[in-house]
């Protein structure tokens, strides 16, 4: 006897069903870390939220800090980060390029300012919030190597400068932090941002033009 094939649109059914249990607890958690902080908050508490078991959660995410991660991961490389991404792959001028790098990092803090924003500022303190953080940090330093290599390649970086110095220069520049201090602390625009910082990489890692 043939075993019955499963019908197309119950496997539909299935995964549409998965979908709107993962976004339901990422909704959740989203919402309990940013009241209440990452440390203190349970996986329970997050199934209860989402009106989800317990079960689900582990299984979708394995733990807390596996919803953290996917928190972090849809904030700041989410759709502002994949069209200025795509924007950047769109350019082979080396120096053009470094300059867009900052049209990336404005993607990037603005899309985490709106989506985490709350959550930061319960969760400052938190261990796992800190280790996630460095693994970003590691992925975002990494992203960026290609830019500054073929800034090398093409002889158009400011002369003295070692590719692994530019390469540090850009990471600090494009950081966080400066970009928390320019624009949520200092009161500039993203746009006053995005403006100042392609300029200051561009004068940082690029060799002036030859006078004539």
């Amino acid at each position: 006897m043939s075993t019955p094939k499963r019908r197309p649109y119950a496997s539909r059914q299935r995964a549409e069903a998965a979908a709107a249990n993962r976004v339901c607890v990422l909704d959740a958690a989203r919402d309990l870390f940013s009241r209440h902080g990452v440390d203190k908050v349970t996986i329970t508490e997050v199934a209860a939220r989402a009106a989800v078991s317990v079960s689900t959660v582990y299984a979708v995410f394995g733990s807390k800090e596996g919803i953290l991660r996917e928190l972090m991961r849809a904030a700041l490389f989410g759709p502002r980060f994949r069209a200025a991404q795509s924007l950047l792959d769109g350019i082979s001028d080396p120096v053009e390029r470094v300059a867009r790098t900052a049209r990336v990092a404005r993607a990037i803090y603005e899309s985490e300012s709106a989506e985490l924003g709350g959550l930061r500022g319960v969760s400052a303190f938190s261990p796992a919030l800190r280790q996630l953080e460095e693994e970003f940090e590691a992925m975002r330093y990494h992203m960026q190597r290609d830019r500054l290599e073929a800034l090398v390649t093409s002889s158009r970086i400011k002369p003295g400068l070692a590719t692994e110095d530019a390469r540090r220069i850009m990471w600090m520049y494009t950081g966080r932090e400066v970009y928390r201090m320019l624009v949520e602390v200092g009161g500039w625009n993203p746009d006053k941002y995005e403006e100042w910082l392609a300029a200051t990489l561009v004068d940082a890692l690029v060799a002036p033009p030859e006078r004539r």
